[in-house]
């Protein structure tokens, strides 16, 4: 992503992270203007409108940070979530079973949770999901790879560690390894079917939910 791949981003989520950023670094608003070769009032305007007001001064902006325009606009990719704190007025929203699936989408990143002893463990796994189920890849002794019909868990999250706001999607079944070849070839043949983790993965996991529930955290 870049500046010109997203046509309306939000000016108040950008212009929190510009300010986290600046807090962070010890600047005043005045020496980032200074940095960011801009005067304090038109960087305080910029703010205001957005970075589609000026793409190329958000660059600079970044620059001047020491980051990019891409975590200003996202956040970062590689930190632990929770680190921003609850929005303001937080509440929780359940979320309908066609909810559910519409937030989890066609692929993504999940979470598998396996009945293993001494206890249960989680793992992430990136998933397809395809007639009403969750499908994932595993190897032959993978630590994913569940006993055939297990009581298995499969949750999926988003957050925005900006505005506090987010989802969360958990699903409840039984996994079963998929067995018939044309199933397999029609899942191989998915988007996002790849494994991430690599290695040799030629089973198939589907985990068709006998409960579906989520809720989603919304702020304001």
């Amino acid at each position: 992503m870049n500046e010109t791949t997203d046509p309306d981003p939000d000016p108040a989520a950008a212009a929190r992270r510009i300010t986290e950023r600046r807090e962070q670094l010890g600047l005043t608003e005045e020496f980032l203007a200074h940095r960011a070769a801009m005067a304090p009032r038109y960087l305080r305007h910029l703010l205001e409108a957005g970075p589609a007001f000026d793409p190329g001064g958000f660059v600079r902006i970044a620059a001047a940070l020491g980051t990019s325009p891409d975590e200003l606009l996202e956040g970062r990719a590689d930190a632990p979530p929770g680190r921003g704190g609850p929005g303001l007025r937080p509440r929780l929203l359940h979320l309908a079973e066609a909810e559910c699936w519409e937030a989890v989408g066609t692929q993504g990143v999940g979470r598998i949770g396996l009945p293993v002893r001494p206890g249960p463990v989680v793992h992430p796994v990136n998933y397809v999901v395809d007639l009403d189920s969750f499908a994932y890849r595993t190897g032959e002794r993978a630590a994913t790879a569940p006993e055939e019909g297990a009581e298995v868990s499969f949750q999926v999250d988003h957050i925005d560690e900006c505005l506090g706001r987010g989802w969360s999607v958990l699903a409840l079944g039984e996994a079963h390894y998929v067995d018939d070849p044309e199933e397999l070839r029609r899942l191989d043949g998915l988007p996002g079917a790849a494994p991430w983790a690599g290695g040799y993965r030629p089973k198939w996991v589907r985990i068709r939910p006998a409960e579906i529930s989520g809720r989603r955290l919304v702020t304001g």
